[in-house]
């Protein structure tokens, strides 16, 4: 029983301050499963005071978010202050760069809830842990603890579990059948579910169109045991940039960048290329890249990101190199 752990710790701890954090440019998943997460906590602890902690920004489409929905996020939110510490849709606290520290040092609980291959290092500092890698988004976990405590989202809420696991599945292309369960119940709830997506559909950025067109023309392909793998670099939009690659052809695209002096690579598959080869880009590819580039990595089977120190060429080159490994384990 999930929530009443959760909230056991928070009448333990008798806290008055809880801190809802979200990963570095918080996305609609992260900051929608902490929203309704906050008002399911005021239900059954109504003098506890929730706040939601972006204290290394929101993406772009998450500020669209913002002007229409009732939800409100501190950019630099007081760490220090929380009596409890709860980490949304991250599966490592390195996401939050300098601010890791901050955490690490805090005698306070932390509760992590994530749908991502889980970080051993930042479970062995969480009191509880809340992990599904199977689960399509975030905002899926969290409407599992709505479930259990026989709790229906508000319309607010609803709508925000709607968009998180939108944004976090494609537009339910990456969703599976309790992703669809989970949609059917927020349908149900008053979710009209095509204005909802029209209503948050942002046009493509310029910049993004510029990047992927970049990346397919400094894409290097090449072959690994019969899969097409295209790696590439950009200065922004990794991510569509990857997958842009791959709604071309590839079975699996790397996408380096470099950031403030990090360099950056998102990682996507196609579904026969995870399947057929057992690689997990998260835990195969993602994990021991970070580690190679002393920085972090991490994500889903299909879909990864990794940030570290070092050079683009050197990134892709072990990125490959891992890949190759990984394939012939499992041939």
């Amino acid at each position: 029983m999930s929530f009443k752990e959760l909230t056991g710790i928070l009448e333990q701890r008798q806290a008055s301050f809880v801190l809802l954090l979200c990963h570095r440019s918080a996305d609609a998943d992260a900051i929608c499963s902490a929203y309704a997460l906050q008002g399911l906590l005021k239900r059954f602890l109504p003098n506890v005071v929730t706040e939601i902690g972006c204290p290394q920004g929101i993406n772009k489409p998450s500020k669209q978010l913002l002007d229409h929905m009732p939800i409100n996020v501190n950019l630099k939110p007081n760490i220090e202050s929380a009596e409890v510490i709860v980490l949304l849709d991250m599966n490592t606290i390195e996401q939050l760069d300098e601010v890791a520290e901050i955490i690490k040092k805090s005698p306070s609980p932390k509760i992590i809830i994530d749908h991502h291959a889980p970080s051993p290092e930042t479970m062995q500092i969480c009191k509880l842990c809340i992990i599904d890698e199977k689960a399509a988004a975030n905002c899926e976990l969290v409407y599992r603890l709505f479930v259990e405590t026989d709790v229906q989202p508000n319309l607010n809420e609803a709508k925000a579990l709607f968009i998180g696991i939108a944004f976090d599945t494609r537009h339910f292309a990456l969703a599976n059948s309790s992703t669809f369960q989970v949609i059917a119940k927020l349908v149900e709830e008053g979710i009209d579910a095509q204005e909802t997506l029209a209503q948050f559909a942002a046009p493509i950025d310029p910049s993004e169109r510029v990047a992927k067109l970049k990346a397919c023309k400094r894409a290097k392909i090449l072959k690994v045991e019969g899969w097409i793998i295209a790696l590439s670099h950009v200065s922004a939009y990794q991510a569509p940039a990857a997958k842009a690659l791959v709604d071309l052809g590839a079975h699996m695209a790397a996408v380096a960048g470099k950031k403030n002096g990090k360099v950056e690579l998102s990682l996507r598959s196609t579904r026969q290329f995870n399947e057929q080869t057992g690689v997990h880009l998260g835990v195969d590819i993602a994990t021991p890249l970070g580690e190679f580039l002393a920085g972090v990595g991490g994500g889903h089977a299909m879909a990864a990101g990794v940030s570290g120190k070092g050079e683009i060429e050197p990134a892709l080159k072990k990125c490959l190199e891992l890949l190759k490994q990984k394939i012939a384990k499992n041939a």
